[in-house]
């Protein structure tokens, strides 16, 4: 099911799996973040998955990058990219991040990475006890 916030689609893949598309030329403020965690909220309340597929070219303000993905019921994370710069970017978002230990990989878009991402997710989740 897809739902549309203000700068980005979020599709509810299955139970516990959400792809997020981040529209084209966004820079991700701290307001959007605010945005996710509502919809997240309301949407999982158990063990969930993300995946991060970057179709599109966006960046984060410094204040996003400190606040994003930080669920208290995420699992792991999926980035798909499409271009080393996209790349770069999902890699420097969890250097800055690294204190929070995500359970994360990257798959390449372009090398069939959003089947291998939705698998990896799906497996990840699996060995997890639900509460």
């Amino acid at each position: 099911m897809k739902h549309r916030l203000s700068f980005a689609y979020f599709n509810i893949l299955s139970d516990n799996i959400v792809e997020v598309v981040v529209d084209e030329g966004i820079e991700m403020s701290l307001e959007m973040i605010d945005e996710c965690h509502h919809f997240i909220e309301d949407h999982f309340k158990e063990a969930f998955g993300m995946l991060i597929n970057r179709v599109n070219n966006y960046t984060y303000s410094y204040e996003a990058k400190l606040s994003i993905a930080s669920y208290q019921h995420l699992k792991a994370i999926a980035f798909v990219y499409y271009s080393e710069c996209s790349k770069a970017i999902s890699e420097n978002l969890y250097q800055i991040r690294s204190l929070d230990q995500w359970n994360y990989r990257l798959f390449s878009g372009l090398e069939l990475g959003w089947q291998q991402a939705f698998d990896w997710l799906q497996q990840e989740l699996s060995t997890v006890k639900v509460s």
